[in-house]
């Protein structure tokens, strides 16, 4: 299986990669638009500001191809988070995969949240096998709320969708290459079931 990390100078590459090798899988980094094209799993990882993250995916022209891959794809934080309509992070116009429009947390709660926290209503493959309530590890101050597409929650001063899924398109705004064994799990469903 030809797994694909998409680097655009956005990520938490390393941390993913290690991941996907604890569980007996190589992936490549690449930015190579033919490559990428070519994987039988795309990973979009992505920590940092959202504008400056899809100013360099519209340097590098990935802006183009990501909506258009047709193998699955997972969004890991800022990265599922550009696969949205838009986030008030920087007034970021997003790649539009999921209809949903990424949201600030108010000044009432201290942010980022980071840390674990509960995961509920788990729904689709992605989740198989994981209990609902098992605590992921999340670091942001921005969020999607709830919509169509939401397949599992989180709360913190609202509730918002931890994942979300559309099609081929799945989006985690938790870190599964830092949450530990559920994590893993959680990685190794989208490397196998899906």
């Amino acid at each position: 299986m030809k797994i694909v990390i998409i680097n655009y100078g956005a990520g938490n590459i390393q941390s993913i990669k290690f991941a996907i090798k604890r569980l007996g899988y190589e992936a490549v980094l690449s930015d190579n638009v033919s490559e990428i094209k070519a994987a039988d799993k795309v990973i979009f990882p992505g920590v940092g500001e959202a504008s400056s993250a899809m100013k360099k995916l519209r340097d590098s022209k990935l802006d183009a191809i990501i909506p258009d891959l047709k193998q699955p794809v997972l969004g890991i934080c800022l990265g599922m988070q550009l696969m949205c309509n838009s986030s008030e992070e920087g007034n970021t116009q997003g790649l539009g995969i999921f209809d949903v429009d990424v949201k600030k947390f108010s000044d009432k709660v201290k942010v980022p949240q980071i840390g674990w926290n509960q995961i509920t209503d788990l729904k689709t493959s992605l989740f198989k096998g994981i209990p609902e309530k098992e605590h992921i590890y999340l670091v942001h101050s921005f969020y999607a709320p709830i919509c169509s597409e939401t397949i599992a929650v989180s709360e913190y001063e609202v509730p918002y969708s931890a994942a979300l899924q559309k099609d081929n398109f799945y989006g985690t705004q938790f870190h599964p290459e830092k949450s530990s064994t559920i994590g893993e799990a959680i990685l190794k469903n989208f490397l196998e079931v899906i």
